[in-house]
């Protein structure tokens, strides 16, 4: 049966065919629809797991009790699961286990444009990379079978443009794979140094058998002869462009299995062709490969390793004329990134902003209030870094820093890697103030359930995290709640904490407000004789504000009645709902 899939949803129905009984991830895209897919499968066990380094153990768990199980994380996730990552190289698999990673090129969703493919180097695990949906479904069923023929763990890297766009997949029926007998096995799964010296050949012949059994064969990588004048190694989107630019008129390898790499197939394909190119956003891996072995390429003298190829930029580079797409006729409006009209997150970042407090932010929506005319946000390194550095900071300024600085960091990234922070913070004892930005969601990826929601993926009930509970059982004496759409509340608290001697949380509390279950109120109104075009209400940065003949505005359609603009008017112009 033909369909057309998102690549994550090929990836998803890859691991229904292919009998992958476990999957657990954490939400990040462009990875995420990958487990929210897979969970619409009754067949597999699907979980969110509080951050990615969880995921991958929960995964190879699953493996060593013989299912086959996979996890799903983006490209910085993988940061974060590294530890298990590289030991499962050195003790192999017992069920077949796939770990899909999301690069993400052009930072479209990231803080960062890294490429996964150097932990595939690094930890000496093979890793596939399909250039469209179909393949993301195929690629998947193959990953599984070369994890249990190799006794390895398989790399899956999809990139943004592959994992959010839609191409035809041909599907078939589950094939259920026989749960494998766990055997007790000291040697091969207890990571001691004497265990771990006797897997490591291991792990470098199984990366030889590979070169030579897969990746040579046209399995992954392939050959598609056309002109002669130029042939062009390429992978992944980058391969798709490069076809829609040239057709056959060039000849191309298709690099499908990008770790390890090919020698003799390349070898051969360079003897066929006057003039060789690599194409590969990001760094060059493939072209480093070709020149260690003596191969001649042009790669990166040509090409960029920042942001995205299109077919425009790679038609340019290489001197060929590309039509333009199709654009309108009138350029189209910028839209910055922003926190939406209402979110529960503005009326405490606009606080903080007022007071002047040095903010050291985290990972989420929450991130957006670092953008004007709020600018309240200081730093924003990785997830949970808000926490950890606050306390660095703190320890740096003393008491100048911690009478004027905060964390901020909302609830799903705090039981992602923020607790450990909060840990450090209650036993080193530096006198800081965190705010827990709680909107009973994991939001920018688009509202996953988490531990502090009570839901599992599939909506299912769950035990729920008492953050309050928490902080204090972690030693934290100091726990206040306030609502941030409440501004003179989240002042008074914020002047108390910053100004006690001791460590002490924030706990921010209200609802995403595009949660189905949260009832907007109906929109604020201006009284347009009263206003005096003051524009103290923009400071608030609301999309649903604006200046118009010199009077705020307020867009019906936009606003959700969350009244934080009404206690900033000082001529009580702007009127909402008692």
């Amino acid at each position: 049966m033909k369909e057309i899939m998102i690549g994550n949803a090929a990836v998803a129905r890859g691991l229904y065919e292919a009998g992958c009984g476990v999957v657990s991830s954490y939400p990040g895209t462009p990875s995420t629809e990958i487990t929210e897919f897979a969970s619409e499968y009754n067949e597999i066990y699907c979980e969110w797991a509080p951050n990615e380094k969880v995921a991958m153990e929960v995964a190879f768990g699953a493996s060593l009790g013989g299912k086959r199980s996979a996890c799903a994380m983006k490209h910085v996730g993988l940061n974060v699961a590294a530890d298990p990552l590289f030991t499962m190289s050195y003790t192999g698999v017992n069920g077949g286990l796939v770990i899909c990673v999301a690069d993400d090129p052009g930072m479209h969703s990231s803080q960062n444009e890294q490429d996964s493919r150097h932990y595939a180097i690094a930890s000496k695990i093979p890793m596939v990379e399909p250039a469209d949906s179909a393949e993301s479904l195929e690629f998947t069923k193959k990953a599984f079978e070369i994890s249990e023929k190799y006794d390895t763990p398989v790399l899956l890297r999809m990139c943004t443009r592959i994992a959010h766009s839609q191409s035809i997949v041909e599907t078939s029926e589950r094939v259920e794979a026989p749960q494998k007998e766990y055997e007790k096995n000291i040697g091969k799964y207890v990571m001691m140094p004497g265990n771990a010296k006797k897997r490591h050949p291991f792990v470098e012949e199984r990366t030889e058998l590979l070169r030579k059994e897969i990746s040579e064969s046209d399995i992954f990588n392939r050959v598609e002869m056309g002109g002669t004048d130029m042939g062009i190694i390429t992978s992944g989107a980058s391969y798709q462009y490069v076809k829609e630019i040239f057709g056959d008129s060039v000849s191309v390898l298709k690099i499908g299995m990008v770790h390890p790499l090919p020698v003799d197939k390349i070898k051969d394909f360079a003897s066929k062709v006057k003039r060789l190119v690599v194409i590969e956003e990001l760094d060059g891996i493939i072209e480093t490969h070709c020149r260690n072995n003596g191969i001649e390429v042009e790669g990166k003298e040509l090409f960029t390793n920042i942001g995205e190829y299109s077919q425009k930029t790679i038609a340019e580079v290489l001197g060929m004329e590309k039509k333009e797409s199709i654009s309108p006729d009138t350029a189209l409006p910028v839209r910055p990134p922003v926190m939406c009209a209402g979110c529960p997150h503005r009326g405490m970042f606009y606080t903080l902003s007022q007071n002047k407090v040095t903010v050291s932010g985290d990972i989420g929506c929450y991130t957006l209030g670092a953008q004007l005319p709020l600018g309240a946000i200081d730093t924003t390194l990785c997830m949970g870094a808000s926490i950890s550095g606050l306390h660095g900071f703190n320890k740096a300024m003393g008491e100048k820093g911690e009478k004027k600085s905060v964390a901020v960091i909302g609830d799903s990234t705090f039981m992602h890697s923020g607790m450990t922070g909060l840990v450090n913070i209650a036993y080193n004892a530096s006198n800081s103030t965190v705010i827990i930005l709680d909107n009973s969601i994991t939001g920018m990826t688009g509202h996953q359930q988490n531990p502090t929601t009570g839901y599992t993926i599939k909506g299912d009930p769950a035990s729920k995290i008492d953050l309050e509970s928490f902080c204090r059982a972690i030693g934290i004496n100091r726990v206040r709640v306030v609502d941030p759409y409440n501004l003179l509340e989240c002042d008074k608290v914020l002047k108390e904490e910053l100004a006690a001697e001791e460590p002490s949380v924030i706990i921010s509390r209200r609802p995403c407000v595009l949660l189905k279950y949260v009832k907007p109120k109906k929109p604020v109104k201006v009284d347009i004789d009263k206003c005096k075009g003051c524009k103290k209400c923009m400071k608030l940065g609301c999309p649903a504000i604006s200046i118009h003949n010199k009077k705020a505005d307020i867009d019906a359609t936009l606003c959700v009645g969350c009244g934080v603009c009404e206690q900033l008017c000082a001529f009580d112009a702007i009127e909402g709902e008692e």
